[in-house]
């Protein structure tokens, strides 16, 4: 018998640890679908969004084809992809990961202020950084950071450095689905929301004026978020202020506040929905990180 390949033989090995792989050819390309598979004639592999039939020998439909059969990788059928192979890719949502995607020096600087730290692969350009935990993927979701779990591989650069942690609310807020247009002028938010005053705190140590400077000046900050963001800086808005009533003993009127940030949040085309999971989240981030 030949000997595997070196990529080849990371694939096993990573397929050994129960990790999904696929071979990419150059530019960290996946290889392209066969005659059959083409324009997804096929109906599409059971484990794509819109579950199909699809069992092709081929590793055609990219992330949707990553196994941890080692039948397959050596398989005849994957024979022609290995051939021209320049890479290794694995599938995170399969091995039950999330990857956050850092494209250059920027977003490493946002997620190390943002995010909680984990184990960290260094890039061509920057890091990825993998957490225990799956989530929809989503490319874009803040200025050089994609998320690649569920529906999206990435490529197998090492095992990395670090420990792993759990994926925090921090990273599903990334991907809050958000209007990329802005509300019409003079149109004004659905939402009737009761604004915070001291009625509503009864248990908040912060004076009234503190409280609503600060929200006041989130509520900018979402609002200036026209094209898109307003749902990841409600998310930040509601996490900041949060955190600073975790040591009051309480009522401080946290609805009222969410429901200012959420109505800011859809006045600039976020779907209510999201706005809402996005203050949650932030709210439950803060409790979090002072528990």
């Amino acid at each position: 018998m030949t000997q595997p390949d070196p990529l080849r033989r990371v694939a096993l090995t990573l397929a050994t640890a129960r990790v999904p792989v696929l071979p990419l050819r150059q530019g960290k390309m996946p290889v392209g679908n066969c005659p059959a598979c083409t324009d997804n004639a096929c109906g599409g592999r059971p484990n794509m969004k819109a579950a199909g039939p699809c069992t092709c020998p081929a590793p055609c439909h990219a992330w949707a084809a990553a196994t941890t059969d080692t039948r397959v990788i050596t398989s005849p059928g994957w024979a022609p992809a290995w051939r021209e192979a320049a890479a290794v890719a694995y599938h995170p949502g399969g091995a039950g990961l999330t990857v956050v995607d850092l494209d250059n020096q920027d977003a490493i600087t946002w997620a190390k202020q943002n995010l909680p730290a984990t184990r960290t692969v260094p890039t061509t350009r920057g890091q990825h950084w993998i957490y225990q935990g799956t989530m929809p993927s989503a490319n874009a979701v803040r200025p050089g950071i994609d998320i690649k779990s569920l529906h999206q591989y990435a490529r197998w650069l090492g095992p990395g450095t670090g420990r792993m942690t759990a994926l925090p609310p921090a990273v599903r807020a990334l991907v809050v689905k958000e209007e990329t247009t802005s509300a019409r002028r003079g149109v004004a938010s659905s939402l009737a929301p009761a604004l915070w005053d001291r009625t509503v705190a009864t248990g908040c140590r912060h004076t009234e004026r503190y409280v609503r400077t600060g929200l006041e000046h989130g509520l900018a900050l979402i609002r200036s978020h026209t094209e898109s963001g307003a749902g990841s800086q409600a998310f930040g808005v509601a996490r900041f202020l949060a955190a600073q009533h975790t040591t009051c003993p309480g009522p401080c009127g946290l609805d009222a506040i969410g429901d200012e940030i959420t109505a800011a949040a859809v006045l600039v085309g976020v779907p209510e929905p999201y706005a809402r999971r996005a203050v949650a989240n932030g709210f439950r981030t803060a409790v979090e990180h002072t528990a």
